[in-house]
């Protein structure tokens, strides 16, 4: 049995699989506030549709001293930050399939948006120099000798810190944002 339950953006099915995940914690919340109303009004958990008499009781008797409730306030909250997490999370990726992220030439290799590994990877003709490479780990790449490549996670940080790159900067002159008409430009502030 596996314990790790993350669920990586560069799955195939990651937007499914969250759906799913947000699909049980809204269930888990109907329900504790449910059992929760029917302690508040009996008494006891004793008699609520389909629990047992030994969970009921396992629920009456876990309660401390200070609880009021079989589910107390802070389990409710977490359960709903987790719901919130998760939808955003769900709009993050829907966001990100829609935007349709396109790679580029710059001088001296490529960049490349690949959608299958969620990934934004930079492809050298030759081996960048040490202050470029210093430069690319300052902003969020890692060398991937499995794919040859400097890469990060696509997303719209992604496509900032690559227009922040002097060396990876479009051969055509345009801005790297340029590249990807669907990603919001953020508007910086005169100081």
């Amino acid at each position: 049995m596996s314990y790790n339950t993350a669920i990586s953006s560069s799955d195939p099915q990651a937007i499914e699989k969250l759906t799913a995940k947000l699909e049980g914690c809204k269930t888990e919340q109907a329900h504790m506030k449910d059992v929760n109303a029917y302690f508040r009004k009996h008494g006891t958990c004793k008699g609520y549709p389909d629990m047992s008499d030994i969970t009921a009781a396992k629920l009456d008797n876990s309660m401390r001293s200070y609880d009021t409730q079989p589910f107390s306030a802070w389990t409710l909250q977490n359960n709903n930050a987790e719901m919130k997490r998760l939808e955003g999370r769900i709009a993050e990726l829907t966001r990100n399939q829609e935007v349709g992220f396109s790679g580029w030439d710059f001088a001296g290799g490529r960049a490349e948006a690949n959608t299958e590994m969620n990934r934004l990877q930079f492809f050298f003709d030759e081996r960048p120099s040490a202050d470029q490479c210093a430069e690319l780990k300052r902003n969020g790449f890692k060398w991937a000798p499995s794919v040859g490549a400097w890469q990060r996670q696509l997303n719209d940080n992604a496509i900032y810190a690559a227009g922040r790159l002097d060396f990876v900067k479009p051969a055509d002159g345009r801005r790297v944002r340029d590249h990807q008409p669907k990603v919001p430009v953020k508007e910086t502030e005169a100081r």
